[in-house]
């Protein structure tokens, strides 16, 4: 196995690994009540809620057994999409859901958004920092 393949794959033990597993779930529990009525008025945006929050679950579950430098990525490419989709649902009328243009302050949308975000700040903080537990940090000069 390559040395970086290696080192993404190890764990990271960052001291905020449950700040992020607790952005994620709260993530996916704001789309569950959202799920069922998009279903029947937009069912592609239903499946992508269900998709985002077994995701968001399986980012969270990872964190807690080893949180590593391939979940951190993962959860910036999950939730930055997620933040990416929220914002374009609301400057664009996708087929079925016109009526989300304009709406940002959707009650269980500004959740969501703010754990997102939250997930991607912390991960993108987490990666920059990244160190496998037991590789010491570089002495500064």
């Amino acid at each position: 196995m390559s040395q970086t393949r290696t080192f993404f794959l190890q764990r990271i033990a960052s001291p905020l690994r449950w700040s992020f597993v607790l952005a994620a779930v709260v993530a996916a529990v704001a789309h569950i009540p959202v799920i069922a009525p998009h279903l029947d008025e937009a069912p592609y945006m239903g499946g992508l809620f269900i998709a985002l929050t077994a995701g968001c679950l399986a980012l969270a579950g990872a964190a807690v057994v080893r949180d590593s430098a391939a979940v951190y990525a993962a959860a910036v490419v999950t939730c930055g999409l997620a933040v990416v989709g929220y914002a374009a649902t609301r400057l664009v009328a996708f087929p079925m859901l016109a009526d989300d243009v304009g709406n940002w302050f959707e009650p269980l949308g500004v959740v969501s958004i703010v754990s997102e975000t939250a997930v991607v700040a912390i991960s993108l903080y987490v990666l920059r920092q990244r160190r496998p537990v037991g590789t010491p940090a570089l002495a500064s000069a």
